[in-house]
């Protein structure tokens, strides 16, 4: 094979040659050696190449190898002819290789991408996707096909062309858990460009989630930023984003900024935070304040001290602010101590000043005043002595004489506070203050009067200047305190002058005449008168004044304030027991004689004598007496006290018909000596017997007490004596028939009663026609069934009283005797009785007889039917029910006419009583407890038409016919679902099984969820298919509708479509096709899914296209896909390109133009022979490109008529060069001469066109020259350049200072010829350096 070639070669016949070589077995002969032989060959003219012959040939019977890819290219390139490249590369005939993606690269980088995607050279795919800034892909790329290319080098590059898209790429190389490059590379990428800005939001996104093992990094973020931006920094240490970066670094950084605040918050050493912390005045205050509560106790007061020292003038103010907020954790001494090292007592007096009002601490309160008086707050110290109960008073006092201010108003103040007048009366007096002294007693405290007149009486003051002092106070002082001050110096006698012009004034103080008093009787000048005459001195303290001194004027003065213990006290030690006697029975005072007649008192024998003798005989008040002998039975001297009333009463003196006294004695008598009761009551007269005979019985002297009764003739009380206290009735049954008294015969009666003598108390009652205790006589009888003894007493009491009770009793009586006639006979007349209540306790007790009568007369039909009832009488009791009309007795008489089987009245009664709903359960349980079932729904059916039938009774019966009789059910509810509790009957009948029923009701009900699960869980009995389909519609639960499509599935499948049109409202119907295509069947529901269709639905889109696909049934794909849109377009192309049917694959094209994927459309066409479809779509494509493909494909098909026919279709996007190269080269210009007449036919009127133009600017222009003319206006000569050639070449110059040699860029200026340097070299250093 190779001697053939070379002979054939050898000879000229290349064209034989390259067969020969195209066709050798293994490609033996397809090496560079046989490309280098044909390229050595030189061309003919107005021939083809050997090469391109050889080439041709290869192509036609399949893939170029490596070699012959790489020659056949380089012609091709160099003709400009990248479009058949492109054409091999979609046929494959091209081997893809790196080799060649270089020869194309140059020419079309999208190629060469393509290119070196084909031959898998991964660095030279990512080189051309950074070039063609496709960054997004190169991680992607990169991640698939396994290959770590150097992303630090690639994102350097990418830096010096496009920033911005570098920063983009930098922030996708760190997107994932573990960043593609090394972070701080990518850090000095930016750093080189200096994009702080950039790298400040990479390193934001690549830290986001503050790892510990990226301290480093998160320290050169803040550095950077506070180095170019300190804004920014500070905005990311606000953020608090990171936490591992170098605190102490950033903090020095952020000091050397400008941002304290945050420099301050980084500093843990106490050097740097003092020499920060002092520059308050570029620092927020708040913040400052609140920085300190981070810092320690010791800290806190080095920073103090360090910003006091630093200036006290500007850092004064917050220091008093952080002292103040946190003097309780750094403490109130260190801090008075600390501002009194700095001799700040401005500092001191505003720290001290905010907290002095909480504080409780003396030294705070001390310290405080201190430091307003070196202030000079004079008004401050003032109102804190005035106000403050916490400082030490002796340290105030000693302090403010020491400062010896200019006003003592303080130490006034404090003197007077904690009672040191004496003290500051000392102190002003020896510091000649005098007027000091005046204006506190004046002014300040006129009560402290006194102990400043002592003071002043100390100090040996002037008694003119004492006593002037004393005139001029108005003010309210104590004039005790005063008279003491003076009386304990013995200088009294100075207040005489002032104490008489009080009481001239009308002063009525005790204290002002007490001191007078004192006076008087010192001097002896009429002091009994005095103290008889004035009313206003106190007795108590003139008395003490005077025990000593006078005892009897002691006594007046006590005497006359009623002084008792001060007046018995004097009496006794100096005896003066008559004056004492005669004061005592005067006086009248219960307590006060028990306190002189108590046993302790020595003196208790004197002063009774003297009572005794003297008082009581002088006295003729009968309540001072009165009051002396209660005073001595309260003593318990009754001995004493009897002696005494019997010489007053008994002797005939002016008290002996004195009641009291008389029942005094008898009273004394029954006390202390009981024999002389009896003597004293027969003796006396005039004395109160009622309240002494019940003291006789209270102190069981009965017979005493009895005698007094009778004496008097209080009869009743006396036969209750013998009753109650003696107990004997026969004694007081013959008292009774002695006196007769009717009065007697009741209290007789009582007891009689009382002890159980029945027969013999109501002879009593009846004697004494007495009917008042007619309850008891009831009672006790009753107990005892002394019923004829009781007819016999309420017959008398009757006649007395009327009453109601009475012939109540006497009406039962009457019955229980069983005297029927007279029972009838008394009720029939007028009486008071009350029957119903009578005829309740007959009926109770069993006489229905007797009931009936009563219950007849007043005409109570309800128990008389009741008692009918009881008596077997059940028409008569229906009878009584009707004339009663009560719900109660119906139920009564219902209920006993079932247990009897008496159902017809049973009915009558019981239509009575269903029509009160709250009544109707308890009658259906009674009949349903019994087993009479029929009886029952025969009663409430009998009801139904009544026209008080009520929503429960048509329930009722519903459920009733659940249970009993089913059948009848369903009519029931056709005709009265409206009137029944359907969620009661729901339950019936879910518990009977009764599901057509129960459909029924959840309709009418309206829980149409629930009437569709049922007709599904039990369709033979429960599903129709109108009322399901009727139903379905109404559902809330979505979810019911893919149970109801499941259910038509299983059982009908052949009415599923009905059901669906019905749901298409409110389906979702992807979710439905989803669910037809997971069971396939969707060939089934292929109507719903046409019905569906209008609503543009892709799933339905895409599942009725499959079916059309399926069906062969293009003319409807078709129509489908014109209609509706929504379906994945590009997918159902790619499907029906491979259809086997042509009009399938032409549905493919046309889907691929739709999507202007025109090239896939036109090549689809050419593939399937569609020429005027490949046409119009080149032609709708509006691309140059794909027009003169086509046509070039008609060339090489020898397709002429196509040809022509695509040049009309196309002619506006043809470019008439190419197609007359064209048909000249194929010499088809018969073809091609409609067109290119058309094309110079335009091309003459255009010309035309602007030849027109021109004309009309041109006089246009003549005629506005002309007019310029003719105002005058001349157009200027042109400006000569002010820089010749020379200046030129300097701008030149500069412009490229920054090459090596100076001067011009190596290769001279752009676009003057020489070599083209890239910014990295010559064209292919920078790729081979790849």
């Amino acid at each position: 094979m190779g001697q053939r070639f070379n002979t054939l070669f050898s000879q000229g016949n290349y064209a034989e040659a390259a067969k020969v070589a195209a066709s050798a077995p293994q490609g033996t002969l397809r090496t560079p050696q046989t490309i280098q032989k044909f390229q050595q060959v030189p061309t003919q003219p107005g021939q083809t190449a050997p090469l391109l012959q050889y080439f041709g040939i290869l192509l036609d019977q399949g893939k170029l190898n490596k070699y012959e890819s790489l020659e056949l290219c380089r012609p091709v390139l160099v003709q400009g002819r990248k479009q058949l490249l492109e054409k091999w590369l979609k046929e494959e005939k091209l081997e893809c290789s790196e080799e060649l993606g270089d020869l194309v690269k140059p020419h079309d980088a999208t190629m060469a991408l393509s290119i070196y995607l084909r031959a898998s050279v991964p660095a030279k795919v990512i080189q051309c996707f950074a070039e063609t800034n496709q960054f997004q892909k190169i991680v992607l790329y990169a991640k698939k096909v396994g290959y770590t290319p150097d992303y630090i080098f690639i994102l350097r590059q990418i830096m010096r062309t496009n920033p911005e898209s570098g920063a983009a790429f930098a922030k996708m190389l760190v997107q994932d858990d573990e960043p593609l490059a090394d972070i701080n590379q990518i850090v000095d990428v930016f750093m080189e460009q200096n994009m702080v800005q950039q790298c400040t939001q990479f390193l934001l996104e690549a830290l986001k989630n503050n790892r510990p093992s990226e301290g480093h990094l998160q320290t050169r973020l803040l550095e950077m930023n506070l180095l170019a931006a300190p804004q920014v920094a500070d905005a990311i240490l606000g953020n608090q984003m990171f936490s591992h970066y170098d605190r102490a670094h950033i903090a020095q950084l952020c000091e050397k900024s400008g941002l304290l605040q945050r420099a301050l918050e980084h500093y843990t050493d106490l050097y740097d935070i003092k020499r920060a912390i002092v520059h308050t005045h570029l620092l927020n205050a708040e913040w400052v304040i609140q920085y300190f509560g981070a810092l320690s106790v010791e800290d806190s007061m080095e920073c103090l001290k360090a910003m006091l020292a630093h200036s006290i003038r500007t850092n004064l103010q917050i220091v008093v602010q952080v002292a103040t907020k946190y003097h309780e954790q750094l403490g109130t001494e260190n801090l008075i101590e600390m501002f009194e090292s700095f001799k700040s007592f401005e500092g001191l007096y505003y720290f001290l000043g905010s907290i002095v009002n909480f504080s409780q601490d003396p030294e705070v309160h001390f310290k405080y005043i201190q430091a307003a008086c070196k202030t000079n707050q004079v008004k401050e110290v003032e109102r804190i002595c005035r106000e403050s109960n916490c400082y030490e008073p002796e340290r105030v006092k000693n302090f403010l004489k020491e400062q010896k201010l200019t006003d003592q108003l303080p130490l006034i103040i404090v003197c007077d506070r904690f009672d040191f007048v004496h003290d500051l009366v000392l102190y002003l007096y020896r510091n000649n203050f005098a007027k000091y002294i005046e204006i506190y007693v004046q002014k300040v405290n006129p009560s402290r009067l006194p102990a400043v007149v002592g003071g002043l009486l100390d100090v040996d003051c002037s008694d003119d200047i004492i006593k002037s002092l004393i005139m001029t106070v108005r003010g309210s002082f104590s004039t005790d305190e005063l008279v003491a001050e003076l009386e304990k110096r013995n200088r009294l006698k100075l207040l005489l002058p002032w104490l008489e012009m009080r009481v001239h004034e009308g002063s009525t103080e005790p204290a002002t005449h007490n001191a007078l008093a004192k006076i008087y009787i010192d001097g002896n000048n009429n002091a009994e008168r005095f103290l008889k005459e004035n009313p206003f001195y106190d007795s108590r303290v003139v008395g003490r004044y005077c025990e000593k001194r006078d005892p009897h004027l002691a006594c007046v003065a006590y005497e006359r304030g009623l002084c008792d213990a001060e007046l018995i006290k004097v009496c006794n030690e100096n005896s003066l027991f008559k004056f004492e006697a005669r004061y005592l029975v005067r006086r009248k005072e219960p307590a006060l004689w028990a306190e002189v007649l108590d046993v302790e008192n020595q003196y208790r024998r004197q002063m009774i004598d003297q009572v005794v003798q003297t008082a009581l005989s002088e006295t003729q008040d009968p309540d001072e007496i009165s009051v002396t002998v209660k005073a001595f039975m309260t003593a318990d001297l009754p001995n004493e006290l009897i002696e005494l009333l019997e010489k007053i009463v008994l002797d005939n003196s002016v008290f002996s018909e004195h009641r009291n006294l008389q029942n005094l004695l008898i009273l004394t008598a029954i006390k202390a000596d009981r024999t002389r009761v009896m003597e004293y009551i027969n003796r006396l007269d005039n004395y109160d017997a009622p309240d002494i005979a019940n003291i006789a019985i209270g102190n069981e002297l009965y017979e005493e007490a009895f005698a007094i009764f009778k004496k008097f003739e209080v009869n009743t009380s006396a036969i209750q004596v013998l009753i109650d206290n003696i107990k004997n009735l026969d004694r007081a049954y013959e008292f009774a028939e002695r006196c007769n008294e009717p009065g007697v015969w009741s209290s007789l009666a009582k007891a009689q009663l009382d002890n159980g003598m029945v027969k013999e108390a109501i002879d009593s009652y009846i004697k004494a026609e007495d009917p008042k205790d007619y309850k008891d006589v009831v009672r006790v009888a009753s107990d005892l069934d002394k019923w004829e003894d009781i007819v016999r007493y309420l017959q008398m009491a009757r006649k007395k009283a009327r009453d109601g009770f009475v012939e109540s009793e006497l009406v039962f009586a009457l019955a229980k005797t069983n005297r029927l006639a007279d029972l009838e006979e008394f009720i029939s007349g007028p009486n008071h009785a009350s029957v119903q209540m009578v005829g309740d306790r007959c009926f109770e007790q069993g006489m229905y007889e007797a009931a009936k009568i009563l219950y007849n007369n007043i005409s109570n039909y309800g128990k008389l039917a009741i008692t009918l009832v009881r008596l077997g009488q059940y028409q008569g009791a229906v009878e009584g029910a009707r004339k009663a009309n009560s719900t109660k007795t119906w139920k009564e008489v219902c209920f006993a006419c079932v247990d009897h089987q008496e159902f017809r009245l049973a009915q009558v009664s019981g239509l009575h009583i269903v029509v009160h709903a709250d009544e109707l359960e308890e009658l259906i349980n009674y009949y349903q407890d019994r087993g009479y079932f029929d009886e029952l729904i025969t009663l409430l059916e009998a009801a139904l038409g009544m026209d008080r039938a009520h929503m429960g009774m048509f329930t009722e019966l519903a459920i009733l016919y659940s249970k009993y009789k089913p059948s009848k059910m369903k009519e029931h509810l056709e005709l009265f679902w409206s009137r029944v509790n359907i969620p009661k009957v729901l339950r019936a009948a879910e518990q009977a099984h009764l599901w057509h029923e129960l459909v029924f009701l959840y309709d009418k009900y309206e829980e149409y969820d629930n009437a569709v699960v049922t007709m599904i869980q039990h369709p033979t009995e429960a599903w129709r298919e109108s009322h399901f389909k009727d139903i379905i519609t109404k559902v809330a639960n979505i979810e019911l509708y893919y149970r109801a499509i499941q259910f038509y599935l299983d059982y009908k499948p052949l009415l599923l479509n009905d059901l669906l049109l019905v749901l298409i409202p409110r389906m979702d119907h992807t979710r439905s096709v989803t669910y037809f295509r997971k069971v396939n069947h969707l060939q089934l529901v292929k109507p719903y899914l046409r019905a569906v269709q209008k609503l543009n639905n892709k799933t339905v889109n895409e599942a009725l296209n499959e079916l059309f696909i399926e069906d062969e049934d293009y003319t409807g794909l078709k129509t489908s896909i014109d209609a509706f849109d929504n379906f994945d377009n590009i997918g159902l192309a790619q499907r029906l390109e491979k259809h086997e049917l042509i009009e399938f694959r032409r549905i493919a094209a046309y889907l691929y133009k739709g999507n202007n994927r025109w090239k896939q459309s036109v090549e689809l066409c050419k593939k399937d022979r569609l020429f005027k479809d490949a046409m119009e779509y080149a032609s709708e494509s509006r691309s140059t490109d794909l027009a003169e493909e086509l046509i070039a494909w008609f060339l090489e098909q020898k397709n002429h008529e196509c040809f022509a026919a695509c040049l009309y279709q196309c002619y506006d996007l043809l470019r008439p060069d190419v197609i007359l190269e064209l048909s000249w080269r194929h010499k088809i210009m018969d073809f091609a001469m409609p067109f290119m007449i058309q094309v110079i036919r335009e091309y003459l009127g255009k010309v035309d066109k602007l030849q027109e133009t021109e004309v009309q600017r041109s006089q246009e222009a003549e005629s506005m020259e002309q007019q310029n003319r003719s105002l005058g206006i001349y157009p200027e000569a042109p400006l000569m350049l002010t820089a010749g050639p020379s200046g030129m070449n300097m701008g030149m110059q500069q412009q490229y200072a920054g090459s090596p040699s100076g001067g011009m860029p190596p290769g001279g200026p752009p676009g003057m010829g020489g070599a083209y340097q890239t910014p990295f070299g010559p064209p292919g250093a920078y790729y081979n350096s790849m």
